[in-house]
């Protein structure tokens, strides 16, 4: 069985299909899924943020509402943006991770050019002594495949 948090992202991306935003109520779709509102916010900060290629606002209060905006950069301005603003010149392994599935997401690349970049960043590989030095090459290696496969 699904875990709830993926149930309700898929069902935002399912929203997300018909247009590059949606705008919903946090607590109607808490009702809706019969969850906690907490549930909503984790998925939000956690499946709909930055790394991934969406931007949230939100306006509280009783008419607030929680708008969510699919980031539609062209290739070449995303993977710029990437190498440029997300990875930067230190980047742990999670952080990498989102970055490469949200690529694999786009179909920018395949399934096993995700499964290669995965395991040429793994800490395993990257068997440093030290965390600053293990996510400064992490983040040179996904900069450098990043730019050779585009």
């Amino acid at each position: 069985m699904a875990k709830m948090s993926d149930i309700i992202e898929k069902f935002i991306k399912e929203l997300l299909d018909d247009s590059n935003s949606v705008q919903i109520k946090r607590n109607e779709l808490a009702d809706y899924f019969e969850c906690a509102p907490s549930q909503i916010n984790y998925v939000l900060t956690t499946r709909f943020n930055s790394d991934r290629g969406y931007y949230i606002e939100s306006r509280r209060g009783g008419g607030g509402y929680i708008k969510i905006i699919k980031i539609n950069l062209n290739e070449d301005d995303y993977l710029s943006y990437l190498i440029k603003e997300e990875i930067g010149s230190n980047l742990s392994y999670k952080k990498a991770r989102l970055i490469v599935s949200n690529l694999r997401e786009r179909n920018l690349i395949s399934q096993k050019e995700q499964k290669i970049i995965f395991s040429a960043i793994n800490d395993r590989v990257l068997n440093l002594p030290v965390d600053k030095l293990r996510d400064k090459l992490r983040a040179n290696i996904l900069k450098s495949i990043i730019i050779n496969l585009f």
